[in-house]
């Protein structure tokens, strides 16, 4: 197969993963409606004499799996269980529940495109530029053997557990490598290549990908053999079973079907398509145009100049061809689960500064060769607990020195860093009890040159 490895590599970092500043922004939206949703329930509470409450959250779907990819329309859905002890809202029906939690959001939310509404499975909150937020709604109690069970509000109740799916993929992850990751990002953005297409959504995808792949020593590679083995599989069955629960489909309704049936048809198309990269006479051009039909994106053009996007030009700014993916997510460490706040702040000290300055002092850009303190200067969780960091550095020095970093790493209150070279790098804070991380923060950090 032609070797374009480098190319797709390029494309996935630059056009497929969510930038940097837009995961920070569906990260502060999510943060942003978990809060009006209590403080609209306390609210609530005062004027109809009730006491409900969220026991705790938990964020589903593609930011949970980190499978989001980037979409020209801005449609990214941002997924959260609200979990509520039984306790509290007693034999209340699933859709009563769910209207209570409409009735709470309209107390305090601002801003929102349409107002806040219940759908058969969740609560859905639109923003006018494109995102929404399902909050899929949860009760939790101990069973007749005191074990902790979830039920989720959907047309009735049902036994589910709100963290299951994560354990799967996170596990998955430890097992397969990152690159079962990016196959499930590039299969995603096949789907979303051309807007007339009704293809399956993000968990079906993800688990035909985790059944079918293979680690090869290229992306490009693994990607053809991943996305070949899933058309040879549904040419077989097209039934999908839900991966936490074998006694359970995925694909349950005609509309399910029709998705299926598209997606098998594409890929055989689009996968004969590709044939040519077999061939000793392909050459980049014409494997460049193949992918290029594939995704259906201009990245692929030969005749775009794309700077610093495939290594054939990224040699011009000295960026190796291999540079190490060391980035790490806290999904894939410890369950996430965030019941608490955490929040940290950034002062920059550097030759001529007398006194650290915050990070807003010196505007979007902050200059190289200061020194930064991050720190804790509030958390709700109850002590005693573990602080952990990841420090990203993004952009094309950072892959020119091969120094993209982003490891999870156990630290104190205080972490202490340099601004080095330039790019639109980020720290994370989380903040683990028990084993679990039950809050988190991020301060985006853009360097100048």
């Amino acid at each position: 197969m032609f070797d374009l490895s480098s190319d797709f590599r390029a494309f996935y970092d630059e056009y497929v993963v969510l930038p940097g500043e837009t995961q920070s922004d569906l990260s502060k939206k999510k943060n942003n409606n978990i809060k009006w949703l209590k403080d609209g329930l306390v609210e609530y509470n005062k004027i109809k004499l009730t006491s409900y409450a969220l026991a705790e959250t938990i964020v589903q779907g593609s930011m949970a799996m980190h499978t989001a990819v980037q979409n020209d329309n801005k449609d990214y859905d941002i997924d959260v269980a609200i979990v509520m002890d039984k306790d509290t809202i007693g034999e209340m029906g699933s859709m009563a529940i769910k209207n209570v939690i409409v009735d709470a959001l309209k107390l305090k939310c601002p801003n929102y495109k349409d107002e806040p509404e219940a759908k058969t499975n969740c609560v859905r909150i639109y923003y006018a530029e494109g995102y929404h937020i399902d909050f899929a709604i949860y009760r939790r109690y101990a069973d007749s053997y005191k074990r902790i069970t979830f039920d989720h509000a959907g047309s009735t109740w049902r036994v589910r557990d709100p963290k299951a799916i994560n354990g799967w993929f996170q596990d998955l992850i430890k097992q397969k490598g990152q690159d079962l990751r990016a196959v499930v990002r590039l299969l995603k953005m096949f789907c979303k290549s051309r807007e007339s297409w009704q293809m399956p959504g993000g968990l079906v995808l993800s688990v035909l990908c985790a059944e079918q792949f293979i680690q090869y020593n290229r992306l490009d590679y693994t990607f053809y053999m991943t996305i070949k083995g899933i058309r040879d599989r549904l040419i077989i069955t097209k039934d999908i079973t839900n991966p936490t629960d074998i006694t359970s489909s995925l694909i349950l309704t005609d509309k399910h079907k029709s998705e299926v049936e598209n997606l098998l048809s594409r890929l055989d198309s689009f996968i004969g398509k590709l044939d040519p990269l077999f061939k000793n006479n392909c050459t980049e051009t014409i494997a460049r145009g193949l992918w290029r039909d594939f995704f259906n994106h201009d990245f692929w053009d030969s005749s775009t100049v794309n700077e610093a996007l495939s290594v054939n030009r990224l040699k011009s700014v000295s960026i190796p061809c291999k540079w190490r993916n060391t980035e790490e997510f806290i999904e894939d460490k410890f369950t996430t689960i965030e019941q608490f706040s955490v929040h940290i702040s950034c002062s920059a000290m550097g030759d001529g500064y007398s006194r650290p300055l915050p990070l807003s002092y010196f505007g979007r850009i902050i200059p190289k060769h200061l020194s930064l303190t991050f720190k804790i200067d509030n958390c709700t969780v109850p002590e005693p607990y573990e602080v952990w960091w990841k420090i990203r550095n993004v952009g094309l020095e950072a892959k020119r020195r091969d120094d993209i970093r982003g490891q999870i790493t156990k630290g104190d209150k205080t972490k202490i860093e340099k601004t080095v070279f330039a790019g639109p790098h980020f720290a994370e804070c989380f903040i683990v009890k028990n084993g679990i991380c039950v809050a988190r923060n991020r301060i985006d950090v853009p360097i100048g040159q």
